[in-house]
């Protein structure tokens, strides 16, 4: 039997090949797990189920609303701030289903409860859950490039207080 001794670092105790060796054999640590939960549990809070993503080559969100698409905007109005896409998102929405509504139920309006009114709110809505489909895509695809940047996984490392080789592995 033979004994071997080595000497461990912390990430900060690494030299820079080593620092960047690390990085480079940990470059999925932040998503080796069902990282985007906090964005799927978010849509649904608003009243958004997606059903599936895709940030690879096909760049795709598919949900569906789980309540009224206006009750989704004002979901939205309550937890997401101004400066928010969903934001401006619902915001236009309301600005164009508002007044088509009004009309389709305005007794007096020549436009009541008439098909062709109908069909332009079921569209507008239809286009309201693309345009959150796609704010969405865009969170979970910044969400990932934030998590497998050397900036997170230097934190997740240094965190986690890992010990590594002098080569880079974690120990």
């Amino acid at each position: 039997m033979e004994t071997k001794t080595y000497t461990v670092y912390k990430f900060d105790e690494l030299s820079e090949k080593g620092k960047e060796k690390a990085i480079e054999k940990n470059r999925d640590i932040n998503v080796d797990y069902e990282w985007w939960d906090s964005t799927y549990e978010d849509a649904e809070r608003i009243g958004l189920k997606i059903t599936e993503f895709d940030i690879g080559r096909g760049s795709y969100v598919k949900g569906t609303f789980t309540a009224s698409a206006c009750e989704v905007a004002q979901n939205i109005f309550n937890e997401h701030g101004e400066q928010c896409e969903t934001y401006k998102t619902a915001k236009d929405f309301l600005h164009d289903w508002q007044p088509i509504f009004n009309e389709y139920m305005d007794e007096k309006s020549e436009h009541y409860e008439s098909a062709e009114h109908e069909d332009k709110i079921q569209e507008i809505e239809e286009e309201f859950l693309k345009s959150l489909c796609e704010d969405y895509r865009r969170m979970l695809h910044d969400e990932y490039e934030y998590q497998t940047s050397d900036e997170a996984i230097t934190e997740t490392l240094r965190i986690n207080d890992y010990d590594f080789t002098e080569d880079g592995e974690i120990d």
